[in-house]
């Protein structure tokens, strides 16, 4: 009776066993085919993502419809870029600069004997980003809102511009044929803000005033939680550009109906970009080092929103306080990254500030 016993539970605690390890091959299947379907799935993302960005003709093969993807896009984007062009709230003229890095787009608005002021765009836009502020800059300055050549717009590099350097001798050559002389008030917005920097460490004696809008890096570096955002954005789908671009312009999309258009036209306006241009790497941003913050002589001011997402607001003041007491830095308050399309008026009321006071 006894062996019956033991000999029963034997049998039952086999069966356990089977059935445990059964389990467990089941869940592995699972696992692995769940595995392996996200790795296809990321295999197949990436792939369109590639095919997305780099379709269509190498950035440096030149044609008729050059920078962009085929004649078709071209004609789609400049139709639409037009057509935003239209919204430019003040009369301007506009010429096309022949540099040996081919042809830049530049937008002049205000007097021809008021002092000069050049724009610089952020990245992954053009002139059109100084719409919010033009106007009130033009009535006392000679205002050059230029199309980087090397981003989206009506300019046209003919030249791969890999290196800082190339950048700064293109704008070496636009200011020359410009004859911009050598008195030159420069203004930049996060990418041109870090743009800005770089051209006043390399030729301080043609600017006269600075006026650095959140530049990109330059004073501290990007945040990573930025930098996903913007890797993710590239995807080609709109959704992605629109949530990387709603969440850097957060405070713009919150504060009216007027901002959240600007910021909706911005979101269409780039993602166009991404479709109809030829993919290209721009020179990254760097961060300027504690000796050439130093070195900055020229009268130069720092605008940040107190809620900027690409670094931190104060601890940016608070390194510019400390390594470059001569930098006058001042921190906006209720806007980020679009202080210039939120907080307008106090922003072109402190840059015209500065721009009009005595050296």
């Amino acid at each position: 009776m006894l062996y019956k016993i033991i000999l029963s539970g034997t049998k039952t605690s086999g069966r356990r066993r089977i059935i445990a390890r059964s389990r467990k091959i089941t869940i592995l299947k699972f696992f692995l085919i769940g595995f392996g379907a996200i790795t296809i799935l990321i295999i197949g993302l990436v792939i369109w993502v590639y095919v997305s960005l780099f379709a269509g003709p190498g950035a440096l093969e030149l044609s008729d419809y050059h920078p962009f993807r085929s004649p078709e896009a071209k004609e789609k984007y400049l139709r639409h870029y037009d057509k935003r062009a239209q919204l430019w709230p003040v009369s301007s003229e506009i010429r096309i600069v022949e540099t040996s890095y081919g042809q830049t787009f530049v937008r002049i608005s205000g007097r021809p004997d008021a002092p000069p002021l050049v724009l610089l765009p952020g990245g992954g836009s053009n002139s059109l980003i100084w719409r919010p502020i033009i106007k009130t800059l033009s009535e006392g300055y000679r205002t050059y809102a230029v199309d980087n050549i090397y981003d989206f717009g009506r300019s046209v590099y003919t030249r791969s511009m890999t290196t800082t350097d190339d950048l700064l001798m293109w704008l070496d050559e636009l200011f020359d044929v410009l004859e911009l002389g050598d008195n030159i008030n420069l203004m930049g917005l996060s990418y041109g803000g870090w743009l800005t920097s770089q051209y006043t460490l390399h030729a301080p004696a043609r600017v006269r005033k600075v006026v650095l809008l959140a530049p990109a890096s330059t004073v501290l570096p990007l945040s990573q939680d930025f930098i996903k955002r913007m890797i993710i954005s590239i995807i080609p789908h709109r959704y992605f550009l629109k949530t990387a671009v709603y969440w850097s312009l957060e405070d713009a999309v919150s504060k009216n109906s007027t901002c959240k258009k600007f910021v909706d036209e911005h979101v269409e306006d780039t993602y166009l970009g991404l479709q109809c241009f030829k993919f290209k790497q721009p020179p990254r941003p760097t961060v300027l080092r504690d000796d050439e913050m130093r070195s900055i002589k020229k009268p130069m001011l720092f605008l940040v929103g107190e809620n900027e997402k690409i670094y931190s607001a104060h601890q940016a003041v608070q390194r510019l306080s400390n390594v470059a007491p001569q930098i006058e830095t001042e921190i906006i308050p209720d806007c980020g990254h679009d202080l210039w399309i939120v907080q307008k008026e106090l922003v072109t009321r402190r840059v015209l500030e500065f721009l009009k006071s005595q050296d």
